[in-house]
């Protein structure tokens, strides 16, 4: 089974933020064929979403209160390793995410930057595409909104 831990940058080890670092670049650089800078400096002011299996970190996400990224919060960076995914630790890393954005940020509307092929998993949690088709990092992104 999958634990989560909620962190705030300055609780997070080195072991932990070098974990986190590895398996964003794993997918978002190496696996996407993505190179783009990934330490953007956002990161400190971000709430961390770090989930564990047989201590490894395996899923991760991290959260922005309402103002930093959109009117609303959100939620960005959401992450399950390749070699996991076939156990849907993706649908446990969002329905704590978002328990994680109302009870630190007591805010139950969230905006999101999704990646378009993941439409539907995103439908699976209550957002709704309330933007076309974009460009991010030449990557097809749609806004989704979560109210």
């Amino acid at each position: 089974m999958i634990q989560f831990q909620i962190k705030r940058f300055n609780e997070l080890s080195i072991t932990e933020l070098y974990e986190i670092l590895q398996l964003r670049s794993e997918v978002f650089v190496v696996e996407q064929n993505c190179v783009y800078q990934d330490i953007d400096g956002k990161d400190k002011k971000a709430l961390h979403v770090l989930g564990y299996f047989n201590d490894e970190l395996v899923a991760y996400s991290r959260l922005f209160d309402k103002g930093y990224y959109f009117e609303e919060a959100s939620i960005g960076r959401v992450v399950v390793s390749p070699k996991f995914r076939d156990k849907k630790f993706g649908h446990d890393l969002m329905r704590v995410s978002i328990a994680a954005i109302k009870d630190d940020f007591n805010q139950t509307a969230i905006t999101i930057s999704a990646q378009e092929y993941l439409k539907k998993f995103y439908e699976s949690h209550g957002f709704v595409q309330t933007s076309e088709m974009y460009l991010e990092d030449d990557i097809p992104h749609i806004e989704m909104k979560r109210s």
